[in-house]
């Protein structure tokens, strides 16, 4: 069962775009870091029209240098469009070579929860945060329910648990809140 949308780009088309393209939302995993939440996951649906598909196979082959040009056209698909294109090729490559061009294989075939979370942990641009925000999303929002899982989520809120507009902007308030608590801490 998957969603009928993802509200974190604030666009319906790309809000919908995430919930049906596994590789979409991959993207917007690895475009998610130092842009608010709306820019990286919009991000998908921009490379998308721009470049017609959002197939693997055929990203990873394109000259990086004209795929970094792709990224960094304004707007650009994040603030550090070159790095960012990078990252996507990686990505792209990894899908390619190891799940068949299909994202979803990162989830359909994992055997556990310990599987899952390695096979995210491998995926180029994702990070501890990353991969226990996208495996939350997976657990409540698309209902994979892989032994071990649960017990392998974070405890503390994620963006994987958001699950509408309203949870989103509660999400980023309390995430600024923190960023300025640990800051007025450290002066």
């Amino acid at each position: 069962m998957a969603p009928a949308t993802i509200p974190w780009a604030g666009e319906d088309e790309a809000d919908r775009l995430l919930a049906t393209d596994p590789n979409a939302l991959l993207i917007g995993f690895v475009l998610d870091q130092q842009v608010p939440v709306q820019k990286a996951f919009v991000g998908p649906k921009v490379l998308r029209d721009r470049l017609g598909h959002l197939d693997p196979v055929r990203i990873a082959a394109i000259d990086p240098a004209a795929f970094a040009a792709i990224c960094a056209e304004r707007p650009a698909i994040h603030r550090f469009p070159a790095a960012m294109a990078g990252r996507i090729q990686a990505l792209a490559a990894t899908l390619a070579e190891d799940y068949g061009s299909d994202g979803a294989r990162v989830w359909t075939d994992a055997s556990d929860g310990a599987d899952l979370i390695a096979r995210i942990a491998a995926l180029p641009g994702f990070g501890p945060m990353k991969v226990g925000s996208l495996a939350t999303l997976l657990h409540r929002q698309f209902g994979v329910d892989l032994p071990g899982l649960a017990a392998k989520l974070p405890q503390r809120p994620v963006l994987g648990g958001v699950a509408s507009a309203e949870e989103l902007a509660s999400y980023q308030a309390h995430k600024r809140a923190r960023k300025a608590a640990k800051r007025a801490a450290a002066d």
